[in-house]
């Protein structure tokens, strides 16, 4: 019935009901259901699509991305126009030595507190490692009736600049001819506090000379130096081309040493002009 009295019509109590939904539909609960719920099925499908797409994109970018090396380089991609260099020694890996100066390597200076002396006046010094072989090499030789004499160890950059200037102007020698005899400052195997200049002690005059190696010492060290770390530095015709020095030895009985002379030594030197 209406307000009035008067039974209503079943078709139009939706109206006066104050809701939209059809009577057919309120008499079924589950059409209303399916009805009311599409438009946030919708939604919800929409949000878990996007959120899924965002996903997908997320992972292709972060797969075919460039990605950034360790230390900051450049890929290998971005490196074909950059120079082949690395730092240690100032060697570039096509074997060439930056810092080369006709035919001579670039050497480190050994710090002084590193040093023991060689000589009785301590005035000749090596690395202590070689300082304490060339000592057990000395008295090897002696044993055998050889006087093998500390002649210069190490040199220090300052000390190899008067030597290799000064005594060049003295003798009217362009750098090229010098080098053949002397290395450029900073480029001293003596630096390094592992080379010795050695002479025998029964035959002073030969010291320094080529003729040393008609020496009992030189035959001595031919014979015997590698067993306490010793070799000759520059034989004759050697690759480097310097003069050839048979009293000229270096210590290579150590890690450091070794790596020190051997890293130059395979290296390919611009050869005096």
């Amino acid at each position: 019935m209406n307000k009035a009295g008067v039974p209503g019509n079943p078709q139009n109590s939706s109206a006066s009901s104050g809701d939209d939904i059809p009577a057919a539909l309120r008499d079924n609960p589950d059409a209303a259901t399916k009805v009311y719920l599409q438009p946030q099925v919708l939604l919800i499908g929409g949000v878990v699509g996007f959120l899924l797409l965002a996903v997908i994109s997320g992972f292709l970018f972060s797969v075919t991305a460039p990605k950034k090396t360790d230390n900051s380089q450049p890929t290998p991609a971005n490196t074909a126009s950059a120079p082949n260099t690395q730092s240690d020694n100032s060697v570039n890996i096509n074997g060439n030595n930056n810092d080369t100066i006709l035919g001579h390597f670039v050497y480190p200076e050994a710090v002084e507190s590193e040093l023991a002396a060689i000589s009785a006046d301590g005035r000749i010094r090596m690395r202590k490692a070689a300082a304490e072989k060339f000592q057990a090499m000395s008295q090897a030789a002696r044993s055998a009736g050889v006087i093998l004499v500390p002649i210069s160890g190490f040199r220090s950059i300052k000390e190899q600049e008067q030597l290799f200037f000064a005594v060049g102007a003295q003798r009217n020698q362009t750098p090229a001819q010098r080098a053949a005899l002397s290395a450029p400052p900073g480029h001293s195997e003596h630096h390094t506090g592992y080379a010795a200049d050695i002479g025998d002690g029964a035959v002073p005059a030969t010291n320094l000379q080529a003729n040393f190696d008609n020496t009992k010492a030189y035959q001595w060290l031919q014979a015997n130096a590698a067993r306490f770390g010793f070799e000759l530095s520059f034989p004759k015709d050697n690759p480097q081309g310097v003069s050839y020095e048979p009293w000229h030895w270096r210590f290579v009985g150590d890690r450091d040493s070794l790596e020190t002379f051997y890293k130059a030594r395979n290296l390919k030197p611009t050869q005096p002009q």
